[in-house]
């Protein structure tokens, strides 16, 4: 590695000894107005190469760095204006050169000598892909991750200026509905011509003037010429050998495309046993289908709950993992105003995972000893997906929409814990999820100023979480603590046992629980826009939200001769009633709502003032008793910004609202969530009411490529709905209830990235303060935690080059739980480095190392991945890659977690070193 680095030095010092020299000056329309914008391109007239380019600043203002005693054609565009152009001579001294364009009413096509690395037209920023390759990538990712202003996110999402892109588009067609990160990974980056990035962007254009897109990016992909009409994409084969002698290592994953202005379909399969899904078990639950709730700025937070299985593992973190995936997409036009689209995915997963923790609780009123637990599981989980969608477009005064996504899955997991505490447990989650959503929208445009959209969302879920939990049981000490017998005591489980009112006399408890959740809710809203003059216009709303939740739940335990008999507890509620092992509970919930806005254009300045009037309604229905609420409440929100210019700008927001939450939260019987946390609801929960304010920044200066943007956030939540515990051991049982004391939050998070020739540079910061009441026993205390982390980073990226990337992580967190104050530091250097060598060979690497320090005491832990790849040329079909991962065989990745009611240390393990060999077909 360092031989690696030395030469990749003596390539920099190398390249910064060529003598160059500055050519600056401005660029102005006829009447002396300095033109923001333009592009301005130096062609080398002896080799015909691009030698500098430029984009002028709002001043009119560009710089070029050129060669010395060399002859340029500099060529000078601007949307809607004559092309300028001028040959010069450089010496060895700076030059200054001015433009005046004119305005060309004719607007004919402007023929550029050579295509401009980024352009920007209106709201749409466009990078040429090849200019920023320099032949080592392979995916759209590679490309994109190294566009100025441009960053795929620790998720693998995309991000402009430091907000997360809504949608990915392909030629204009949705890819997955827009699902961003299955673009990056799968689309092949030699078929990209064009990346343009949309801000402020709007799926109906008729909405585009009237409504807040200030936050809205957008990606579309453009293919390059021959890619139409044509199947592209790549065909990848490979195989190894694992540690272990009865495994191979096999990996299948074709990945092609095919588009026309008419259709396109799209399919990704993929077979493989070493941790590279195309799409992970995690991915496809939260895969959305692109759609957005109505009332999503309504003021109005309406929780459904999530029951399926608690917590899928993600693939980085297990020690086997299967997987299979089936996926298409398609979208078609019969006629030019209709459009039709659609996906279908498969998805099967086996993941064998196993994790080793050390837990410190934090002490209330009780003795609560800290606990060693090993987990070893294995984890199935087959999931679908199928969307249809439809697009009618009569005329540009009218559009309607309807998508319809179903999904099922179904999900096991199985897991054994050793706690040094409790002992062995065998544990069974098992859920068969199923959901449909339906979505309906219509937008009409009565005339030019009176705009009227409608929008209706249904969703239906049922789920059917089954739990069962077998403990060991020595039943000849159950009542020993109860005797005073100083030589013998409890197991861990005896006195929950009790409390459930479990049989204890047999060598182990064998517990089980049933539930099932049916969802129903409609969200519709419609709203009516009246555009007053072109700098001013004001909406209204008219929105609903009904939902019904029913839930059933039963605690039971399996005896000899598989006999079953309900628990029966003996644990009392906060006022002292029996709680019931089970639930039969229907929850209603009503919110009419009665909203406006009222936006202002001054000169920078927006102003957005708006309010909603609601009128709630709860009801929820358990064993015959009847708990209902109603009432009204204002919601007031605002909204200002400051465009300083094109690409700078400075946005406030301030919204209230009002959180309720699912029905499980308000069932008041028990439920067995694992063997070690039970929990019962409150039938009088209320809502939470939270103020949210964000100041935002952004800054993308396309003259220097100096991108800058921070985001701070406050919030306040009042009457939070918060959790008590109680504690047998190490066993809790939670309890919820509306807090009368606020938790507060602040955060800051900011980058800046710089761009000096192929050398990129960046700095990103994030802070986070929070307070938040915490409740043991009924005991409140405050939890205060304060954190920072900092992120240097500097990369190359020189098309004839070897390229680096540094980067380096730091933060520290600093918690105070009361009784405990937990201080973790973590350091993370990381180096990424790739080659192309001769037109043919690519070797890329990376290497990471973490260390986590929490109160003195440090574990670490490295990554180091390789892969070198052959092709004869660019344009051949056929690639040939040996790839290793986990090359120093790490067993396991360090953690820590500072929870509400402990603090943890975990080593999670991970899959071992892999080296296979793959063959790559391109089509």
């Amino acid at each position: 590695m360092k031989i690696k680095l030395t030469l990749l030095l003596v390539m920099l010092t190398g390249l910064a000894t060529h003598a160059q020299i500055k050519l600056e000056g401005v660029v102005k329309d006829s009447i002396g107005n300095p033109l923001e914008l333009a592009n301005i391109v130096a062609i080398n007239q002896s080799t015909n190469i691009l030698d500098g380019y430029s984009i002028t600043t709002d001043k009119g203002f560009y710089r070029l760095t050129l060669k010395e005693n060399t002859a340029y054609k500099l060529q000078v565009t601007y949307i809607g204006m004559k092309p300028g152009e001028k040959f010069i001579e450089t010496s060895t001294n700076n030059l200054i050169e001015d433009f005046v364009l004119q305005y060309d009413n004719a607007l004919d096509a402007v023929e550029l000598v050579y295509e401009m690395p980024v352009t920007v037209k209106g709201d749409t920023i466009i990078y040429n892909a090849d200019s920023f390759k320099n032949g080592s990538e392979r995916k759209l990712e590679d490309v994109i991750d190294k566009l100025p202003g441009v960053e795929i996110n620790d998720n693998g999402q995309i991000e402009v200026e430091g907000t997360v892109v809504q949608k990915l588009t392909v030629n204009g067609k949705d890819f997955f509905d827009g699902d961003s990160k299955l673009a990056t990974e799968n689309i092949p980056s030699n078929a990209v011509d064009k990346i343009e990035v949309l801000r402020n962007f709007s799926e109906v254009s008729q909405l585009k003037g009237v409504e807040n897109n200030s936050n809205n990016y957008a990606i579309n992909v453009k293919l390059k010429e021959g890619k139409e009409n044509f199947w592209f994409g790549d065909v990848t084969v490979g195989g190894g050998v694992a540690p272990s002698p009865n495994d191979e290592l096999y990996l299948v994953q074709p990945k092609l495309f095919y588009y026309n202005p008419k259709y396109s379909v799209n399919v990704i399969g993929d077979l493989n046993n070493i941790g590279e899904p195309a799409l992970t078990n995690r991915e496809v639950r939260n895969f959305g289908g692109g759609f957005r709730a109505p009332s999503r700025d309504s003021g109005t937070s309406l929780s459904l709950g999530d029951n399926g299985l608690s917590g899928l593992t993600s693939v980085a973190n297990s020690q086997k993992v299967d997987a299979k995936l089936a996926a298409t997409n398609f979208s078609y036009a019969p006629i030019s105003t209709l459009d039709l689209s659609g996906f279908v995915i498969f998805n099967s997963t086996r993941l064998n995972t196993r994790k080793d923790s050390f837990v410190r609780y934090i002490n209330a009123t009780t003795d609560i000893p800290d606990e060693t637990t090993v987990s070893t599981g294995r984890e199935a989980s087959d999931q679908g997906l199928v969307k249809l969608s439809a697009l009618f477009k009569p005329n540009v005064n009218n559009q309607i929409e309807y998508d319809v996504l179903g999904s099922l899955s179904k999900d096991s997991e199985r897991q054994i814990e050793i706690s040094d505490v409790i002992g062995e447990t065998n544990q069974l989650d098992e859920v068969t999820p199923f959901s449909l959503k339906q979505n309906l929208k219509y937008y009409y445009t009565l005339n030019e100023n009176n705009i009227f959209a409608f929008e209706a969302l249904h969703v239906l879920k049922d789920e059917d979480p089954f739990y069962n939990a077998y403990l060991e049981n020595d039943p000849t000490n159950n009542d020993a603590n109860d005797d005073n017998d100083d030589s013998t005591e409890e197991d861990a489980y005896d006195e929950t046992a009790e409390q459930l009112g479990l049989v204890r006399s047999l060598d182990y408890y064998n517990i089980g629980q049933d539930q099932y959740v049916k969802s129903n809710q409609l969200d519709a809203k419609l709203d009516y826009y009246n555009i007053l003059n072109s700098k001013s216009n004001i909406s209204f709303t008219l929105g609903t939200i009904f939902s019904r939740q029913d839930y059933n739940s039963n605690i039971f335990q399996f005896l000899e001769n598989d006999q079953v008999v309900d628990a029966s507890p003996t644990l009392q509620d906060t006022d002292g009633n029996l709680l019931l092992g089970e639930n039969d509970t229907q929850y209603n919930f009503s919110d009419v709502y009665l909203g406006t806005r009222y936006n202002l254009k001054i000169g920078k300045f927006t102003f957005r003032p708006g309010l909603s009037l609601h009128a709630y309604g709860n009801q929820n229905i358990q064993f015959g008793d009847t708990y209902e609420d109603n009432f009204f409440r204002i919601l007031p929100e605002f909204e200002t910004s400051v465009q300083f210019k094109k690409s700078e700008s400075l946005q406030f927001n301030y919204r209230m609202s009002n959180q309720f939450t699912d029905v499980t939260n308000i069932a008041r019987g028990l439920v067995l969530n694992s063997f070690d946390n039970l929990s019962y609801g409150n039938p009088t929960l209320q809502n939470g009411l939270a103020h949210n304010l964000t100041l935002r920044y952004r800054s993308f200066n396309l003259f220097n490529y100096t991108n800058v943007f921070a985001t701070v956030n406050y919030s306040k939540n009042i009457d939070q709905i918060r959790s008590t515990a109680f504690f047998n051991n190490v066993i809790s049982t939670n309890s919820y209830f509306n807090s009368q004391f606020a938790d507060e939050s602040l955060s800051a998070s900011g980058r800046w990235q710089r761009t000096f020739g192929k050398i990129r540079t960046g700095l990103s910061a994030n802070y986070n303060y929070s307070l938040q009441n915490q409740f043991i026993e009924d005991v409140q205390s405050v939890n205060k935690t304060f954190s920072q982390t900092y992120r240097p980073e500097i990369r190359t990226n020189f098309s004839n080059a070897p390229n680096v990337r540094l980067r380096y992580t730091y933060s520290i967190s600093n918690t105070d739980q009361g009784t405990r104050t937990t201080k973790i530091i973590r350091n993370a250097p990381s180096i990424s480095f790739d080659a192309y060598i001769w037109k043919s060979i690519t070797f890329v690497t990376d290497y990471s190392y973490t260390n986590q320090d929490v109160d003195g005491e440090s574990d670490s832990f490295q990554s180091w991945d390789a892969g070198l790849a052959y092709r004869n040329n660019e344009d051949s079909h056929w690639e040939f890659e040996l790839k290793a991962s986990n090359l120093l065989n790490i067993d396991a990745n360090i953690n820590n977690n500072v929870g509400t009611f402990s603090v943890s240390n975990s080593s999670t393990y991970i899959l071992p070193r892999f080296v296979t060999f793959r063959v790559i077909y391109s089509l």
